[in-house]
């Protein structure tokens, strides 16, 4: 554990000097607080909050390790005992990795976004100097977000089996489609000629469910989306399902083989397996600023209302 403690007291008021910015914070905590730190590959912007946070002496802060595309590292549970929050440092994707490393421990997680698009994250790195000190006072929200249970009878290799944004059932051969039928609680709905199917969580339905298509659901929502990839017919539309529905699936494929991939972890199969999809029995919590707006996130991310070429002129 990296302790940055300098003194018991509960109010701070010090000097934080950060990328060239002096200001004066005065923060007020209700009681000492313990924040574990996960990183992506960026390992200055990693640095840079550390820094940060080395300022509020009422902070213990644990380094969490990094979670990039590598895998996360082997860090002892241990670490979340006690802890009041988690900060995810990067992208959506360390986002989705801090948050299968966090589990079951329910700790709230703020995304703070090093990466690109960002919807996970809802404080920008350039933003920290004004967010953080309001954060740590305890201004904020927690949303929960719904999870996806995997389960593949009798699959002997190891695999994920939660997933925050979506499970797809891709094919793995590069010229031909894989025949996906779905079961939503034992009755047949359908079989996807497609190169693929994904059903998505209300948060995942902004990642690769919405480049293949789909509809875009609002975070609280009690529903999954399930979206053909590239479907053969064109009457394959997605379609949205109550997330108490249980999916049963069955796969195809002219070579005998399919992909699975749960938040992007992709476990090669042979189509004498089937896939059973349910709500976890637990949820991820994400720490949200009061002023935060799902909507206006839609639109600054998605660029609507704005011409784009305007916008690339002005970069």
């Amino acid at each position: 554990m990296l302790s940055l403690r300098k003194s018991t007291g509960t109010i701070g008021a010090k000097i934080a000097i950060f990328r060239r910015i002096t200001i004066r914070t005065v923060v007020i905590l209700d009681k000492n607080m313990k924040i574990i730190l996960f990183g992506s590959d960026n390992t200055v912007a990693y640095a840079r909050i550390m820094e940060f946070l080395a300022t509020f002496p009422d902070v213990t802060v644990v380094d969490g390790g990094a979670v990039g595309s590598g895998g996360a590292t082997s860090a002892s549970s241990s670490i979340f005992d006690g802890a009041d929050m988690a900060f995810s440092i990067g992208g959506d994707g360390t986002f989705l990795r801090t948050a299968h490393r966090i589990g079951r421990a329910g700790i709230p997680i703020l995304g703070i976004n090093a990466g690109h698009l960002g919807f996970l994250a809802d404080v920008q790195l350039d933003e920290i100097v004004e967010a953080l000190p309001a954060i740590l006072a305890g201004r904020y929200d927690v949303e929960t977000r719904s999870l996806l249970q995997l389960e593949i009878p009798d699959c002997p290799e190891p695999y994920q089996k939660y997933s925050l944004n979506e499970v797809a059932v891709l094919k793995r051969d590069l010229s031909s489609m894989v025949s996906v039928s779905v079961y939503i609680d034992g009755a047949f709905l359908n079989q996807y000629d497609a190169d693929g199917l994904v059903i998505a969580t209300p948060t995942g339905s902004t990642a690769y469910a919405m480049s293949a298509g789909g509809p875009i659901l609002e975070p609280q929502s009690d529903c999954y989306a399930i979206v053909p990839i590239a479907p053969h017919s064109l009457t394959a539309r997605p379609l949205v399902i109550r997330d108490s529905c249980r999916l049963e699936i069955e796969v195809r494929s002219r070579n005998g083989l399919f992909l699975v991939a749960a938040d992007g972890n992709p476990l090669p199969l042979t189509t004498r397996y089937r896939l059973r999809l349910q709500q976890a029995d637990y949820r991820i919590s994400v720490v949200r600023r009061p002023e935060s707006n799902f909507y206006e996130t839609l639109r600054q991310k998605l660029m609507w209302g704005q011409d784009p070429r305007l916008v690339n002129r002005q970069k």
